[in-house]
């Protein structure tokens, strides 16, 4: 079985050993990391279930200034220091008047999709191919207007949601028809729903504004033949149900400090519904937690979430820079030692 047909089991709700895994750590884990084994060869020992592809760039940045980066929708953005954020907002007032809404033209990169087309062809029996969409709908939608405009534009103006909405969901659906000739095996879309507490805007209006949409972006995902996989951080079991229904595959991040977002939980009621892919805590147990438990924990989390498949087991986010050393080590050598 190569890692590929693992991935493919697992998603398959089939029962596979090793567990598939992904790995994904900031720049500075990594140098610490090479510093450690004074090399990078303990990189060759971990297995490529995994391979990244790219035919559409939705986060493309264009340089301001030192501190400034600005986004193809318009948005200037603070990136100097740590976390990174939007500082001017295109959309001013809820109304998309006078905005000349991107084209979805603007995004493509065709010598990106040929360089992801080679390497589907070179890497693409024994990887997973997965070609990154980057922030969804409703992250786009903050974007556009800021955090704390658009949470009151989905209780006072919804007109005006719905209609940035209904233009943010066509422009993703041009990105999936340009991504069908890449044959990769899964697209993995982003879209951060929840906080620590649950659905950032509520269970209703998701419900209301996001799921059909997303019911087509994933419908669309299907027709073309790949898996869909989606990234939310926070609390999203409210709607774990509807990702079901309307065609999620694979659910990733699955951070286990939010709240109801426990793995071991969320696989004995979904397990046989949609798979999951994370749930190690990089809020709690990798940067605090002791080597010892580190090691304990991922060693249970390969028995119990890999029965009867359904589980991808990745950290909720790459290993983030407050890992201490010793405590990456241990995280890598408990993922590649079967």
């Amino acid at each position: 079985m190569t890692p590929r047909d693992a991935v493919y089991a697992a998603i398959r709700h089939q029962e596979v050993y090793p567990v598939p895994y992904s790995l994904p750590m900031e720049i500075d884990v990594e140098k610490r990391i090479n510093e450690h084994y004074g090399n990078t060869d303990w990189k060759q020992k971990i297995k490529p279930y995994f391979r990244s592809v790219m035919a559409v760039d939705t986060n493309a940045m264009t340089k301001v200034d030192d501190s400034h980066d600005m986004d193809d929708y318009g948005g200037i953005w603070r990136v100097d220091i740590r976390p990174w954020h939007l500082e001017h907002v295109p959309l001013k007032e809820p109304s998309l008047k006078g905005y000349d809404f991107p084209n979805p033209e603007k995004f493509y990169r065709p010598e990106a999709k040929a360089a992801g087309i080679a390497d589907c062809k070179k890497y693409g029996k024994e990887s997973f191919m997965v070609s990154s969409m980057g922030w969804g709908l409703f992250e786009r939608s903050w974007n556009l207007r800021g955090f704390e405009n658009i949470l009151i534009d989905f209780m006072d103006e919804p007109d005006f949601v719905n209609e940035t909405l209904d233009k943010l969901c066509e422009l993703y659906l041009n990105f999936i028809k340009y991504n069908a000739d890449l044959p990769a095996d899964g697209i993995l879309f982003g879209d951060d729903w929840g906080d620590q507490r649950g659905v950032i805007i509520g269970p209703e209006r998701w419900h209301e504004f996001l799921k059909p949409r997303w019911k087509k972006l994933f419908e669309a995902t299907h027709a073309t033949g790949k898996i869909t996989m989606c990234h939310s951080c926070g609390s999203v079991a409210d709607i774990i149900p509807d990702l079901i229904e309307i065609g999620l595959d694979v659910l990733e991040s699955v951070q286990p400090e939010a709240a109801n977002m426990n793995p071991l939980e969320l696989k004995k009621k979904y397990g046989n519904d949609i798979c999951f892919w994370g749930g190690i805590g990089s809020q709690s147990l990798l940067p605090f937690g002791t080597p010892d438990e580190i090691t304990k924990t991922i060693n249970m989390m390969k028995i119990e979430m890999g029965k009867g498949g359904g589980y991808l087991m990745a950290p909720a986010k790459p290993l983030q820079p407050e890992t201490p050393t010793e405590n990456a080590i241990a995280a890598l050598e408990a993922f590649i030692n079967d």
